[in-house]
């Protein structure tokens, strides 16, 4: 009986040192939003959880010293947005590209709606629709055109639209607008 006490204690204490080597700070921030329009009111949920890790690490024992100093260790930040779309269904979003980008002296808004984004502007009656693909670029569909967008290093938004009267592929740049 003694053993199994004396066991349990050891690996109590064990598994209490191992998760002292980690400095985990989570934050989770939820946004609703709610759209009416013809067909009713749609109410989409982003939960977005931010995670910081950060590894304990200990400089070099000094002889004839009892403490070890801790050294500076990088902090390893993971984003992740969920989005609960009206009819139930979850999907996770990698990166958040939701915000306002401009192009023309234009300001356009781009948000996540259930498949993707949309995008809305002044100047844009019906919502242009941007939908991801597998190679890791998007459609963009406005009800006029269709053209392949992605973003590039910076963050801004580019469209690319083929001419078939020209033979030609013109690229138009939503720069992101920095807040």
């Amino acid at each position: 009986m003694k053993k199994i006490i004396l066991v349990t204690i050891a690996l109590l204490v064990s598994i209490s040192f191992e998760a002292q080597n980690k400095n985990i700070k989570d934050e989770t921030k939820t946004t609703t939003t709610t759209i009416t329009d013809s067909n009713g009111k749609k109410t989409y949920v982003k939960k977005e959880n931010t995670r910081e890790v950060q590894k304990i690490e200990l400089k070099e024992e000094k002889p004839n010293t009892l403490n070890i100093e801790t050294k500076d260790s990088p902090v390893v930040v993971t984003t992740t947005t969920k989005i609960t779309n009206p009819d139930g269904s979850t999907r996770t979003v990698d990166v958040d590209r939701s915000s306002y980008y401009m192009y023309d002296n234009k300001k356009y808004n781009v948000e996540l709606d259930a498949n993707g984004y949309r995008i809305t502007g002044d100047d844009i009656k019906k919502s242009a629709l941007l939908r991801k693909t597998s190679t890791n670029s998007f459609i963009y569909y406005n009800g006029k055109e269709t053209s392949i967008g992605y973003f590039d290093t910076d963050g801004n938004l580019v469209l690319e639209t083929y001419n078939s009267k020209t033979d030609t592929v013109t690229y138009k740049t939503y720069v992101i607008v920095k807040q």
